[in-house]
């Protein structure tokens, strides 16, 4: 193996990892977010120095406490303050493969792939060695991780200002074939919301890490250890409603018995640009205009045990912009510190409902739902 992995060095064929963490918290809920993202980077960067393949592990990012936590995890890093607003991925990309003369590049978020293991890491190497004119993602529409070939048109084309289309941009504008990664546990989980927080934290797969930061925050997992509760029972019904996609809807259906009442829409409305043509439209939404919060939450109640909802395709349908505070304020049932009536008022009736109601963003009914299927299933994990 020592041999083969010198043979690709010697052919210009080295590896590196670029991994960018920036973040502007204003309140108590992102800080808590940022605690523990930063805690599953150092998790990661951990996991990259038992990889022979990578040849420099390289971290972007505007939070100097990271410097020397992660400096002694082999990664050489580079402090960017730019405020968020001035903040544009795709340039920010294209100058990190410039400045370091990338080849080969596996690129991630700081808490992106958290529960990655040593394992795929290596299988991702092996598979971005062995192609040319290739880009290789966990999500065609949201990209968490990706591995490409850095083409010599890098630098010409206009890459996305966030990095959820990263994968379309490089297949569509540059040519590379597209390949997406297997659906497992490490390359589907993200933290993107509080709720995955908590699935993190009820479940027992976090890094030593990254449970060390989730033990420290308090944390209410009682509603989420009910639903588990319902989704270990036999043939009760579930509910899953936003941006649900089909593996996650096969698996469940596989490993665990249980109906699913699945409504699924929107998939893809950041990387196809509907958010920001503000073109979101959610046929629940249009519902709820005429049945109001409080009859659509007591016929949830009829039709389900417990229920996972992507409120993000709501607040973008009635083009809500709410600030991450307040969003995640929302995940975690704080209704009575929402400033805004609606989603005061959905957040309260959600907590009120007499099913357990699990809010968060796409990542909930992604990787966090993978998640709870490999606890509950776990000779399938």
């Amino acid at each position: 193996m020592a041999g083969r992995e010198n043979r690709f060095r010697i052919m210009g064929r080295e590896i590196s990892a670029i991994v960018f963490e920036g973040s502007h918290p204003k309140s108590w809920v992102e800080e808590m977010m940022v605690k523990v993202r930063q805690a599953a980077l150092l998790d990661n960067l951990e996991k990259m120095q038992q990889i022979s393949f990578l040849e420099g592990v390289y971290l972007h990012t505007n939070r100097p406490e990271l410097v020397d936590p992660a400096e002694r995890l082999g990664a050489r890093v580079f402090l960017n303050y730019k405020a968020l607003e001035d903040f544009h991925f795709g340039r920010e990309l294209q100058d990190a493969i410039q400045q370091h003369n990338l080849k080969r590049v596996i690129c991630l978020n700081g808490a992106g792939s958290p529960l990655i293991t040593v394992e795929e890491l290596n299988m991702i190497c092996h598979k971005l060695l062995s192609r040319e004119q290739f880009v290789y993602t966990n999500n065609t529409q949201s990209v968490d991780i990706i591995a490409f070939t850095v083409p010599e048109q890098i630098d010409i084309v206009e890459l996305p200002a966030k990095d959820n289309s990263l994968a379309m941009a490089l297949r569509d504008q540059l040519n590379l074939e597209m390949e997406l990664m297997p659906h497992t546990l490490g390359l589907l989980f993200d933290i993107d919301t509080p709720s995955d927080l908590i699935v993190l934290k009820e479940g027992p797969f976090a890094g030593p890490r990254t449970q060390e930061a989730l033990d420290s925050l308090h944390l209410d997992g009682s509603k989420l250890v009910s639903a588990k509760a319902v989704l270990k029972d036999e043939y009760e019904d579930i509910a899953l409603i936003g941006r649900v996609g089909a593996p996650v809807i096969e698996r469940l259906n596989a490993l665990l018995k249980l109906r699913l009442r699945v409504f699924s829409e929107e998939r893809g409305m950041k990387s196809l640009g509907r958010i920001e043509a503000k073109e979101v439209i959610s046929l629940l939404g249009l519902l709820l205009d005429h049945a109001g919060l409080e009859q659509f939450f007591q016929y949830l109640a009829q039709v389900a045990r417990c229920v996972f909802i992507d409120s993000r395709v709501l607040m973008y349908h009635y083009q809500h912009e709410f600030s991450d505070r307040e969003r995640f304020l929302s995940d975690l049932g704080k209704w009575n510190e929402i400033e805004d009536p609606w989603l005061r008022k959905f957040t309260r009736l959600a907590e009120a409902c007499p099913v357990p109601v699990i809010l968060g963003g796409h990542s909930l009914v992604s990787g966090s739902l993978w998640a709870l299927t490999c606890e509950l299933a776990p000779d399938h994990g």
